[in-house]
């Protein structure tokens, strides 16, 4: 539909986890590298076919949300959440860490910014730079990835 209507711009919410893989978030660094690669691969179809449709992939560090209640919305049907002091230790750790995030309305106008000029990879937290630099370099150079994380 954008494309016939000949305007428009798909923003795809990844995350700093789909630039980098931090340990003990397999499955979460999995999902969100194939949100990167499927905004990737979408923004080159649509260059293909000479659409000005914009494409940006979202890839924030921790933002001040509610994830780490996310158990809330737990269906009744889905298995129970995993319990005891390693459980509980990982999820005060996330709550510690989104609380110290940034503000959700700086990541929105990140976004409003870069749909309005047409950037590609929106990172919120620049102080991330090197960790995603450490990670090509890594790539390029045919090394075990590095010990950073997320910064």
């Amino acid at each position: 539909m954008l494309v016939d209507q000949g305007e428009g711009h798909v923003v795809n919410t990844a995350s700093l986890a789909g630039l980098l893989t931090p340990p003990f978030m397999g499955i979460y660094n999995v999902t969100k590298h194939a949100v990167v690669a499927l905004s990737e691969t979408l923004v080159k179809e649509l260059r293909m076919v000479g659409s000005t449709v914009g494409v940006s992939v979202l890839c924030p560090g921790f933002v001040q949300t509610s994830i780490h209640e996310s158990e809330r919305n737990r269906p009744d049907w889905a298995p129970a959440p995993v319990t005891g002091p390693a459980a509980e230790g990982m999820r005060d750790v996330l709550r510690q860490l989104v609380t110290g995030g940034i503000d959700a309305d700086v990541v929105a106008d990140r976004v409003v910014d870069a749909v309005q000029r047409d950037t590609f990879y929106i990172l919120t937290h620049p102080e991330s730079y090197g960790a995603v630099e450490a990670r090509m370099q890594d790539i390029l150079q045919g090394r075990p990835p590095s010990d950073t994380a997320f910064a």
